[in-house]
């Protein structure tokens, strides 16, 4: 099998170049940097310890940076390759990485641009995000013998199904990794049968996630444009949940006067698509735009078509609905953790299988609020914004769950010092950190 998964994805790259000139062509590359996917590499290695995390989107970058902030602080003279495959996680990246990290995009697995990747930036290890898992890519991070770990590992029913109909390759693939640190018993329990030999349970990175930022500034802005209007939000909305939200204010509205509905797109260059949807005769519909337009005490729906923002508005709203959960895609679900470290009171519906483990618990905790249907959410929203009581205690159960686990990123370290301290034995870094102390932030 994998000889064969070679032999065939050896012989795509000009297929694989076509992909990809015809993904910028729909604004889904980046112009500058699209070649970064084909190892066409403009930057140059720097010198010293290099280690390289790879994550596959936005998800697993967010993952990352707990990681990468962590990794540097304690460690300073070391330098930090990050890779994405997404346009988004590369803008996020762009803004968030420290110092002394930098971005790349994530090479297609090509065997040849695989190893032109690897020779270029010669990692002296390599630290792997969540699920995602490349055979090309890893069977030469093995053949390297690079030092490698799976971090945050998760692997649904169906991956763990699909791979094995091919163990030799799963076998192979799984290999690579020196030691996989997973999300939950679930995960360990599929890697294990999939023939991982050394796995830890160390819970979700995404605990240990630094809050969303908010300028100050702008939630001022906001907040005088406002005034004491009754708000809710939408968050990371996906392609049928803009309807779900207008649909909801409509009737809402007819209860609660002066109600203002936030939305906030996942994608914000789905704008058109959703000005098309939300754009009706008895709606007022206000876009925040690159200027930061605040809505007027007469706009009804103000959708956020920002990147970068989400904190801000987490801040702004009592409540929210967390996207992707409702969606005609089929769902997955995005980080309700964001939503409960700014005191927000969190609602989903049922399809967020992406993070299942940490909306279960949440459930369980009452630090969340599970809704089948557009209706129950309109109950739940109308519930809440009704019943101050009732709202204040739905954000405390979600900010006390959001600081029940922060400290997960100090059990990750501790399982990366053997990686990390090999690397300052053989004098390529220096650490700073206190070992003893393992205490949550």
């Amino acid at each position: 099998m994998y000889p064969v998964y070679w032999l065939v994805t050896f012989l795509s790259a000009p297929i694989l170049r076509l992909i990809l000139e015809k993904r910028l062509s729909k604004g889904k590359e980046s112009q500058s940097r699209y070649l970064e996917k084909a190892s066409i590499i403009k930057k140059a290695r720097p010198p010293g310890t290099l280690i390289w995390v790879h994550g596959a989107s936005v998800g697993e970058a967010q993952s990352a940076l707990i990681l990468i902030n962590k990794i540097t602080q304690s460690y300073p003279n070391i330098n930090v390759l990050m890779t994405t495959g997404t346009l988004t996680s590369a803008t996020l990246m762009e803004k968030k990485l420290p110092p002394n990290a930098f971005h790349q995009f994530y090479p297609l697995d090509h065997p040849q641009w695989v190893q032109k990747f690897i020779q270029h930036w010669q990692p002296d290890a390599v630290l792997w995000m969540e699920s995602e898992l490349w055979p090309n890519m890893l069977s030469a991070i093995k053949d390297t013998q690079i030092p490698a770990a799976l971090i945050n590992a998760r692997m649904s029913e169906k991956s763990f199904q699909t791979w094995k109909k091919v163990p030799s390759l799963a076998n192979k693939t799984i290999s690579t990794f020196n030691r996989i640190l997973c999300q939950t018993p679930t995960d360990q329990g599929y890697y294990n049968a999939l023939g991982a030999t050394d796995t830890l349970v160390t819970d979700n990175l995404k605990y240990s996630a630094i809050p969303l930022s908010c300028d100050q500034d702008d939630l001022e802005t906001l907040q005088k444009s406002i005034t004491d209007r009754p708000v809710w939000l939408y968050a990371s909305t996906h392609d049928g949940e803009e309807q779900i939200a207008c649909e909801l204010h409509r009737k809402l509205s007819k209860e609660i006067s002066a109600l203002l509905t936030i939305i906030v797109p996942r994608h914000p260059e789905r704008r058109d698509e959703i000005r098309s949807t939300c754009s009706t005769d008895d709606l007022n519909l206000k876009f925040r735009g690159e200027n930061k337009s605040p809505p007027s005490n007469t706009d009804q729906i103000y959708i956020a078509d920002t990147l970068g923002e989400l904190g801000l508005f987490y801040t702004l709203s009592p409540v929210a609905c967390i996207g992707r959960s409702l969606s005609n895609d089929g769902g997955g679900g995005h980080n309700p953790i964001e939503a409960a470290q700014q005191n927000t009171a969190v609602i989903h519906g049922k399809n967020v299988q992406n993070l299942q483990d940490i909306y279960d618990e949440m459930d369980n905790e009452n630090a969340a609020i599970c809704v089948d249907t557009p209706q129950d959410l309109y109950d739940t929203i109308r519930e809440l914004l009704l019943n101050k009581d009732k709202l204040k205690e739905a954000q405390q159960m979600a900010l006390i769950f959001s600081r029940k686990k922060v400290g997960v990123i100090d059990v990750v370290m501790t399982e990366l010092f053997p990686i990390l301290d090999k690397l300052q034995n053989n004098g390529k870094i220096s650490v700073n950190i206190d070992k003893t102390s393992n205490d949550a932030a």
